[in-house]
């Protein structure tokens, strides 16, 4: 039998009580070049019975909780069919009933259409993240993509029409793409009106397709200057647009911030169901086996999925909470921080702040610490410094 998943009292804060889930779905139509999650692709004959491993693992909860957002991720969640995604989402609607504030899926634009859109709007669904990554078919086929650019409106009319907002991810410093292509993506963006904008600058994590290729010397990498140019260009056009960048890669019109991703950026906690899926539970975080074929025999056999597990001691904790918070726009609220960690962010990292301040990357007040928009682009290393 599965380990039961901890409860806890209505008053517990949420860094330490569950406000959040998140369930993963590893199948996919194709590996993309550069993806390094867990996915599981021509395995379709799985999907039944990984449906009926997610049912076991969500057991151990014992009894429904009170969540507000829940996170469909993957892989892609709406590579399955009608019937499969009425099947999980019944399930996951009995272990957390609502009313949730903010229920997202995952999507690839050329596996969502109005019928899975309507479906998933009858349990609750009311977010959409659509893997766009470029409108461009050569940076396409780079990335090892599958869809086409004209996949796009379609499947944004279909949330649309189905009453969800609609965020778009997009990709840049892909090798070969120029300025000008990716502001061409960011106008093609523009033009569907969406309600947010995820950008990520393409990463090469060790292992994957995209990572050997450029081992082999198969193409050059975009220089760092140009992917740096790449991102001030998307903050300007973004902000100019109308859109609130909230968080480091993030930007959103007022109101359509994805309430879900803001409890990670709190460093708050949250569950986390599937193969290779995180948890923070109770002040623990634990980590899923990645393979499928080992998830399955651990789960329907009556075993826990969990291969990794730490609990923090109170100050390396509270150093990732700091580290976390500062990727958002708010940043670092003092009160907050010490009230979730028990530390003054202050004293936890000395001069420091003081000294980012002085180079002109970061804002400091008696309330809170936060990032300049020079400061955003070199973040990685000014959390690495904070951690």
């Amino acid at each position: 039998m599965l380990d039961v998943i901890p409860s806890f009292p209505d008053s517990a804060p949420p860094w330490i009580a569950p406000r959040a889930a998140y369930v993963h779905i590893p199948f996919c139509a194709h590996h993309c070049g550069y993806c390094d999650f867990a996915v599981a692709a021509g395995q379709d004959h799985r999907i039944e019975p990984y449906l009926d491993a997610l049912a076991t693992e969500l057991a151990a909860l014992r009894t429904p909780r009170e969540i507000r957002t829940l996170f469909l991720g993957g892989g892609t969640p709406s590579h399955l069919d009608v019937r499969q995604l009425s099947q999980l989402m019944a399930e996951l609607r009995r272990w957390f009933p609502g009313p949730l504030d903010e229920i997202s899926l995952e999507a690839n634009p050329d596996s969502f259409n109005e019928e899975k859109a309507s479906l998933l709007a009858s349990f609750g669904v009311n977010r959409v993240s659509l893997g766009v990554q470029s409108f461009d078919p050569r940076m396409l086929r780079r990335l090892e993509r599958r869809h086409e650019p004209a996949h796009v409106e379609p499947a944004v009319a279909a949330a649309r029409h189905a009453g969800m907002q609609v965020s778009l991810d997009l990709i840049f410093g892909v090798p070969g793409q120029s300025m000008t292509q990716w502001a061409s993506d960011l106008k093609s963006a523009l033009a569907i009106s969406p309600d947010h904008v995820s950008t990520y600058g393409l990463t090469y994590e060790k292992g994957t397709q995209l990572w050997k290729q450029r081992q082999r010397g198969e193409f050059s990498p975009a220089p760092e200057e140009l992917e740096l140019q790449m991102y001030q260009h998307a903050m300007e056009t973004l902000e100019a647009a109308g859109f609130k960048q909230y968080e480091i890669s993030n930007f959103a019109r007022h109101g359509f911030e994805s309430r879900h991703n803001q409890v990670y950026w709190a460093n708050e906690a949250f569950y986390g169901f599937g193969v290779g899926a995180a948890a923070y539970v109770g002040g623990t975080r634990t980590l899923n086996v990645r393979n499928l074929e080992v998830y399955l025999q651990r789960v329907l056999g009556g075993e826990s999925p969990v291969f990794q597990s730490e609990t923090l001691e109170p100050e390396p904790r509270a150093r990732e909470t700091l580290a976390m918070n500062l990727r958002r726009a708010e940043g670092i609220v003092f009160d907050r921080f010490c009230e979730q960690t028990g530390f003054d962010a202050t004293a936890l990292v000395g001069t420091r702040l003081n000294r980012y301040t002085a180079h002109g990357l970061l804002e400091l007040d008696d309330r809170s610490a936060r990032l300049t928009r020079s400061g955003r682009c070199v973040a990685d290393a000014i959390v690495a410094e904070m951690l």
